[in-house]
């Protein structure tokens, strides 16, 4: 993979450097640092299936959530550095285990070696573009074909509070817009035998003390996007990272909260939503990471 003296503006960030040379705000370089490559049975049903979905999950992030739930990945690093060989030879490895789908997780600041990898191997399953929402609509543009799936989420339509947890004050626009834009690309829904093909699943992680503006945000999402896409709505939170440092979220949520944010769907008159139900909180939830974090 050769990227050498090219300057980085995959994401919102646009740190435009040269990731070669130095870090931008993921924290990552140009080659690929892979935390884990398996099958995955606690996506969506649509995703995961019987059989699982191939996850590939990337080291480093564009965002800076203070309760990430993968911390050990997006904020500590770790990982092994792959080839885009390497890379495409993983997701073939995938699909000879039985994966449903090949699940990026985490790509934006990958997006070069991922379509180099693409190039080296096609695999006969869909593609699935599994990422926060903080997304450039060009970055976006250079997927057209090669995505089958957007897994975005959604996560705030207050600024402040974007800016306060996850210190991407622009994230309610730039996230809308990057949704627009995987919505133009994949505005049908395709499912055969049970499993996605084609589409969007929007997600929205509800955070303790939040479930007013939860509210106001689903009630945005199926005004604009109707039954077009499925929506899933996470009850999972589990205070993880740094979340001690703001006692209003050191805490995992309420079935209230989140029974008001599930209610205001089913008022709508909602259909394609995925509910998650308490079990999932938890760290016992987080896949195993593996690597060491890289210099």
């Amino acid at each position: 993979m050769s990227t050498l003296g090219k300057l980085c503006y995959l994401c919102p960030n646009t740190c435009g450097i040269d990731r070669d040379k130095a870090h931008g705000l993921c924290g990552v370089g140009w080659h690929p640092v892979v935390s884990r490559v398996g099958l995955h049975m606690w996506e969506e049903p649509i995703i995961s299936g019987r059989q699982g979905s191939g996850t590939i999950f990337f080291t480093g992030c564009n965002m800076d959530c203070v309760f990430c739930q993968n911390y050990a990945i997006s904020h500590d690093r770790l990982g092994k550095r792959y080839t885009v060989e390497e890379l495409a030879e993983a997701m073939r490895s995938l699909v000879e285990m039985g994966a449903h789908n090949i699940n990026f997780v985490n790509p934006t600041h990958y997006v070069e070696a991922i379509i180099e990898a693409l190039r080296i191997y096609r695999p006969p399953v869909p593609i699935v573009y599994n990422s926060s929402g903080y997304e450039r609509v060009e970055t976006l543009r250079r997927l057209e074909g090669l995505v089958d799936i957007y897994l975005p989420d959604y996560k705030y339509l207050d600024g402040q509070v974007a800016r306060k947890y996850s210190g991407r004050g622009d994230y309610p626009e730039v996230a809308w817009a990057a949704i627009e834009e995987m919505v133009r690309q994949q505005p049908n829904t395709v499912v055969e035998d049970g499993i996605l093909q084609k589409g969007v699943v929007i997600r929205h992680l509800v955070l303790p003390e939040q479930s007013t503006q939860s509210v106001a945000l689903v009630e945005r999402l199926y005004r604009r996007f109707g039954e077009d896409v499925y929506y899933s709505l996470m009850s999972q939170y589990t205070p993880y990272g740094r979340a001690r440092e703001y006692p209003e979220i050191n805490r995992v949520l309420k079935p209230l909260e989140y029974r008001r944010v599930v209610a205001a769907m089913e008022r709508l008159g909602a259909e394609k939503v995925f509910v998650q139900d308490f079990s999932s909180q938890g760290e016992v939830f987080i896949p195993p990471f593996e690597g060491e974090k890289p210099e």
